[in-house]
């Protein structure tokens, strides 16, 4: 009985660490969702950004401010 008990033992540990490499897997896939959600989400701010960024560049060229164009005082 002594061989089977060794057996059973092992499979004890085995399924343990399939147990426990399960847990792993499912909780690295949570992480990973989380992270891709929140790239999409910064993804979609950095493009509002650079719209935002070209729609006053383009409005900054067709009308230039009276500041931009006085002289410093030092002049």
């Amino acid at each position: 009985m002594g061989e089977f008990e060794n057996l059973s033992a092992d499979l004890v540990e085995v399924q343990s660490q399939l147990a426990f490499q399960e847990d792993t897997i499912a909780t690295l896939d949570r992480a990973l969702t989380a992270q891709q959600q929140e790239l999409i989400i910064l993804r979609r701010q950095l493009a509002l950004l650079g719209q935002r960024l070209d729609e006053q560049g383009s409005s900054s060229e067709a009308s230039p401010s009276p500041l931009a164009q006085e002289r410093p005082p030092h002049y």
